[in-house]
Order: C-alpha cells, then structure tokens, then sequence
C-alpha cells in the first residue's frame, strides 16, 4: 500500500477534522499485519468473531496513533492518540477506499463470476504486464473487505487495475460496483457453487451483472447468450485461438483462457505477442500453500509469479502466521544473472526479513538453514515448486490438503446461525479430525473463537506448548493428570464426586484456588456426566470448596443428527431444568453449552451461551440445507508409482483374490490401509479418481499400496489420484467402508504429508 494522506485529509472524509499532519501511507485493521505503524492509521472493524476495539492497545504498542473507531473515546487513554469517530467502521473503510479510486482515471477492469475469477486475473495480468504497470487483488482479495484493500493499492503510477468482486449475499455487489466503479468487465461464468443464498439462478446472475451496469463493455462465455448491451459473448471461434492442444481435458481453463485474451486484445495487444505469451500460462496457485519443511521449517509456497502487490500479500501471510521462527524470503528468476531488485530489499526491511536468499537453483540453497519460516516467491521460469518439493518434510506421495479458507467460510456459515453473544468453541481431538491440532489450534486462534476443545490433557499440552492461548475445556481428565493440567492452564470437565475431590486435593496441594471447571450433565446420552440424584452433593462440594468455580455447564446431545427428534427436545428440556437448577446455587452465572455441529444445524434455538463446533467446521453434515451451504475443507491425494500390464489368468496382490479374465491395465497407487485407506475397500468395494474416471480396487488393500484397473486411461507414473476430493466425497468413502465421516478423518495416518491452503 502507498497511500499519500494527511491525516487531516482523511478526517475531513468524515467531516472531522483534526490536528495531525502526519501523513498516512497504510491502512491497518489486523494487528498481526502492522509494520509501519507511525504511518498506518488502524481501522477498529467489528465482526462475527473480533471487535477490533479490543485490539487499540496492541495496535498502539506497535507505533498506531491515528485510529477510525465506533465508540466515542476510545483511545482515550492512548497518550497522542487520535481517532475518528464513526458510526460504522467498515462502511468508512469501504468510503475511504471509494474516495481512493476516484481520484485515478485509468482503466480498471473487474471481474467476477462462480469460478475461475483468479485464473483469469492472474493470467490477463501474465499478458498485460510487459507492456503495462498493473495493479491487482492480490490472491483471490474479492470480498467487500478485499475488494477496498485492493483498490487502495491504486497509484498513480499504474496504467490499468485489475479487481476481482466475489458476492455470497443479495445486495453485496451494489457495494463493491460503488467502490470500483469499472471501466471494464469480465463474467467468467455462473456455476452452482455460489446459488444457495439465491433464490433462483436468474437472481444470482442478474445480480452478478449488476457490477458491469456501468462499463463500456464487458466480456463473458459465448454460451451464457446475455442480451445486454454492453456485454460480448466470446467463444475460442470469436478470439481466433484455440487451446485444445494447451488445455485438452479442461474446458474451464479453455475458457478462462478465451475471456484473458478477449480482454488483453481489447487493451491493444497483437495475436502475435499473445501467442508467444500464451504459452506460458500454465497452472496457477490459487492460494498459499503452506506444510512443513525439513530441520523444523514452516515452507510458504507462492512460487509462481513474482509482483510487488502479490509479494506484499504472501509477507503480510507469512508475519501473521509465524510465532517464534526467524523469517527467511527465498526469490527466484529463472536466470542466475539476475540481481535483486530494489523493490524487493525495501519491501524486506519494511517487513523486517530476517534473511533474503536468491535462488535461481536448487543447489544454492542453503542447507544449514533451520527453525525457520521460508517463503518462496518467483517467476514461473524459476521453478522454485521443485525446491519446494525438496524442502518438504515428508516426502511420502499421498497427503492431506487441508483448506483453511473453506474452514473459515464454514465456520461462519455457522456463526451466522447463532445470536451475536452466543460463543464458540471449537472443538480439536484427535489432531483435529485428522487435521493436526496444532496447526487448526493457532489458525483458530487467530480467527477469534472464543474456546478450544480436547478429549485429553496431552492435547491441550501440545497446543499449549505451540503458543496457543485460548481457553482450552479438556473433556477427560484423570487423576493421573491433574497436576500437568493444571500447570498448562488447561480446564478440565468434571463428571463424578471422585473427579471433582481428587481435582480439589490436587489444587490444595499446589495452593491455587478459583480454578475454573467445566460440570458435565448427564441427560440421555449415558456416557460421563452428574445425574440428575447427585446434584446436591455436587452443589455442597461446590459452595464449600474455594478451590473452584463452575465456568461452565454442559452436556452432549444423544440425537442431535435427526431433526425434530422427541428425544433430543426431551434432552433440550432436562439440561436446561438441571443447568437451572445448578447455577441458582452458585455464586457466579456459568456459560452453558449443549449443542454440536448437527446441533447448531437443526436445533439452534438450544444454542444457550455457547455452542461447539467440530466436524461441521470441515463442511461436513448430514442436514442437506446446511450442507449447501459448507464447502469440504479435506481433499486426499497420492499418484500413480507405476502401472503394469495383465495378461488373461495373471492375479492381483495378497490371495490372488483378483484373477484377471482379460488383458487389463492396472496401476499402482502408495496408500493403503497404514494410511488410513481400509481393508473393507478390497476388492471391488472401493476405488479412487484418476483423470476424472472411477477406477475400482482390485484384490485386496495393502498396508502401503492398491492396486486399481485404469485399462484403456492411457494413465502414466506420477499421474495424480483422487481419494477424497471433488469427485468423492469424505461421506462417500466413509459408506463404502461401512463407517462414517469422523472414523475416516481420525484415522489419517501420521505419515501422511499435510499441505495447508490458505485462500
């Protein structure tokens, strides 16, 4: 961001006025993210899980004196503070970033749609950029906060901006059309994906095109036929090019390709120049890929383009997501002549990069390099994915991708669902359905819930010892555990008389007291918990023991996953008649909590005080309307080893269970049920994806490896393999394996690589 304002200016927005001269150059909202903070001024935005009010004091720490808040007074005890007063802070960011724009008069182009609107951004700026100065939405930077952050990346200095606009509900793009105003327009096409806060698919596209009302044109897929004005159909036909030989077996990418040229020769460029461009555009990254490194690094994967705006992006990524590791930036070129730009030293210095390395070659890397977060940024020609590869700790081909965008936009999916004071505690056992507790713990963390939960005190230490400091309810917690415990802050769930007088003994011995527990109910479900006979006894241990204090009442719902289940009512009824009872007794009004993630689906009007949320953070769920609205957050993938080919009477594996009754083509895949990967898929029962097609199991599942029948697929070692993705689903292979979702996820096994996407 290279903002040029005096702070009185950006008062007089707002019809204040103020003081200060000093100029402002960048907008802050994440404390996390602040760099230049005598420079920044802070906006206090509220939302589902933070109130950035209750962050002035750490935005102050970090050198912020100019501050937009909602609440009168705010910093009013920040010596040297000013602030700016509104009634709503995100509508003065998006004013402020509206005023922004206005002040350029070059073209700036926008582009939305289902899907594709960051292929086609990245590849129309691979195009352009020779010839222009761009500015753009970094990664896919397309919500109405997104979208005022890319347009206040604006400078007079660019000669085209490039802003992509992604809605989720009516009325969103009325928003972002008035901030960025387009000259031009891209409609990249209108898949099923987005439809479900829509009533019809006319109203999602017509609200879609709301955005070009204004452009002089804009550009969208031939066989769409739209009958506006301003809108051209394009189809390969129309541009002159055809990319069967490029993208074969991708019509999308086909027409990603067809609205990025459209567009680059509207702005002036010959067919000639795109050809030989053309050829460069390949694959993109869509999103950060982050996993863990060898000689215990974080590796930050953005190795494929090489920009000002997307290099500021991935370093604001890599601070907010680093605690204790020392930052180290890894660029590429392709070209080993190549120096180091100096926009590249200033944007390090600003961010306080421990160590800049030029790689144009695997062998100049570094090996003596540990404890370290690496980011790797270059150019396509620098192929630094295959330092990535060799960076990676485990090398093992199957692995786990773990979307945390997806988990983001469902855990608010969910709390949407809720009042606004009702909490949220998420729930991590067992590494987090699979997921590792440590990373899902800090990323939860930072997203602003308000509890982590465990089934076991050595969780809560492995979270604990990875710097988390949530508040973490640690759901079975013996007496052989109390005191490590108690020495990581963890607070446990007491369920019987034994528990809580051990726990008390325990707390007696190393003198703490007023130490939060959370009592278990029992209501129905006939696992840990107090009846309903001995709630007196636990009211007279309570009130005469200053070692404790009941932070919250709670309970598990047996039904939760069948709607309007008499039972689960019945549930409803007895904990809240037994959490009433409890806390008239109790000097202070604990937090209840009593519904799941199927709870949250089909009986929110239960929430109480707080709800915990586990699996449904992941997309997964059995009430079909919630599930609409999920997106999966867990793909599996491994690839081919190698494939072979069968003659008639030739056997498959272990048993010779499967005998070939015809020449076949088999391939052979590295996952197997050490994995995770079950031996109930023998035989025919399971199967994985290869170039979109179902290829079942033949003979039996082994400990490492499957074989599957890819006759006539023309498949090749190193092909990639779908086990869980877009073609099947975690509940899909779950069925097949006669178990549900959560046995599936739990099982991963350790050695599987896990590779974090951030989007």
């Amino acid at each position: 961001m290279k903002l040029n304002y005096p702070y009185s200016r950006i008062s007089s927005l707002f019809s204040q006025t103020s003081t200060s001269e000093v100029v402002i150059t960048h907008v802050s909202y994440d404390t996390r993210k602040i760099i230049s903070g005598s420079s920044s001024i802070f906006f206090a935005l509220t939302g589902s899980f933070r109130d950035g009010h209750a962050f002035l004091d750490e935005a102050y720490a970090k050198g912020i004196r100019h501050f937009v808040v909602s609440q009168s007074d705010s910093t009013k005890q920040l010596d040297g503070a000013h602030e700016i007063v509104v009634s709503d802070t995100f509508k003065a960011l998006q004013q402020f970033a509206t005023f922004h724009r206005c002040r350029f008069d070059y073209p700036v182009i926008a582009i939305t749609g289902s899907y594709g609107k960051t292929t086609v951004k990245e590849w129309l700026s691979e195009l352009l950029s020779p010839d222009f100065i761009l500015v753009r939405s970094p990664k896919s930077y397309n919500s109405r906060l997104g979208v005022a952050l890319s347009l206040l990346e604006m400078t007079k200095h660019a000669d085209i901006a490039i802003i992509e606009a992604g809605i989720s509900e009516p009325g969103d793009m009325r928003f972002l059309e008035d901030m960025i105003q387009p000259t031009y327009g891209i409609l990249t096409g209108l898949g099923k994906a987005h439809r479900s806060n829509f009533s019809s698919h006319e109203a999602h596209l017509k609200e879609k095109l709301e955005l070009f009302e204004d452009t002089e044109l804009f550009y969208y897929p031939a066989e769409m036929n739209l009958t506006k004005e301003n809108g051209v159909g394009v189809n390969e036909e129309s541009i002159g090019f055809s990319f069967e030989e490029q993208f074969s077996h991708d019509k999308i990418q086909r027409l990603n390709a067809t609205l990025a040229i459209a567009m680059a020769q509207h702005l002036g460029l010959s067919d000639e120049i795109i050809h030989l461009r053309l050829g460069k555009l390949g694959s993109l990254s869509m999103r950060l890929e982050t996993f863990q490194g060898i000689r215990n690094t974080t590796i930050i994967n953005d190795a494929y383009n090489l920009d000002e705006d997307s290099l500021r992006y991935a370093l604001e990524y890599q601070l907010a997501n680093t605690s204790e590791q020392k930052r180290i930036l890894v660029v590429g070129f392709g070209d080993s002549g190549t120096s180091l730009p100096a926009w590249i030293s200033t944007l390090a210095r600003e961010f306080k990069i421990d160590r800049v390395m030029v790689c144009n070659s695997l062998v100049t890397f570094d090996s003596s390099i540990s404890n370290a977060s690496i980011l790797l940024k270059g150019t396509r020609s620098a192929q630094l994915e295959r330092l990535a590869a060799q960076l990676k700790l485990h090398q093992h081909q199957t692995y786990l991708q773990i979307d945390l965008g997806a988990i983001r936009k469902n855990i608010s999916f969910f709390k949407s669902q809720l009042a606004p004071t009702t909490q949220l505690l998420c729930v991590v056992k067992a590494a987090s359905y699979g997921s590792n507790a440590t990373k899902m713990g800090q990323f939860l963390e930072h997203l602003g819930v308000n509890y982590l939960g465990v089934a076991y005190p050595n969780e809560g230490i492995e979270l604990r010892e990875s710097g988390v400091q949530l508040p973490i309810l640690v759901m079975n917690c013996e007496e052989e555990s109390f005191a490590s415990c108690i020495a990581h802050a963890l607070e446990p769930a007491i369920f019987s008389m034994r528990q809580l007088e051990g726990f008390v003994q325990e707390l007696i011995l190393v003198g703490k007291s007023q130490y939060p527990i959370h009592v278990k109910l029992e209501t129905g479900m006939n696992r840990l918990g107090f009846a309903e006979s001995d709630l007196n006894d636990l009211i007279q241990k309570i009130q005469a023991q200053p070692e404790v204090f009941v932070k919250s009442i709670y309970s598990h719902l047996a039904d939760a996953d069948a709607p309007n289940s008499e039972f689960t009512h019945a549930q409803i009824h007895r904990f809240s008649n037994l959490s009433d009872a409890l806390i008239s007794s109790l000097p202070n009004t604990p937090i209840r909590h009593l519904l799941n993630s199927e709870g949250i689906a089909n009986y929110s009007s239960a929430q109480f005080d707080m709800v915990r949320l586990g699996i449904g953070m992941y997309g997964i769920g059995s009430n079909p309307e919630v599930a609409q609205q999920l997106r999966a957050a867990i793909s599996w993938y491994s690839c081919v080893s190698q494939v072979k080919q069968l003659k008639q009477g030739d056997s498959v594996g272990y048993g010779r269970t499967f005998i070939a009754d015809k020449s076949m083509e088999i391939a052979v895949i590295p996952v197997g049920y050490a994995d995770g990967f079950r031996r109930d898929l023998s035989q025919g029962k399971g199967g994985v994806f290869i170039k979109g097609t179902y290829c079942e199991i033949l003979g039996n599942v082994c400990m490492d490896m499957i074989m599957v029948d890819v006759t006539g697929l023309s498949v090749q070692e190193k092909d990639p393999v779908e086990i869980i993705g877009e073609h099947q689903t975690i509940a899909e292979l779950a069925s097949k394996m006669g178990t549900i979702s959560y046995e599936v996820m739990t099982h991963f096994s350790p050695r599987i690589h896990r590779v974090y996407l951030e989007g």
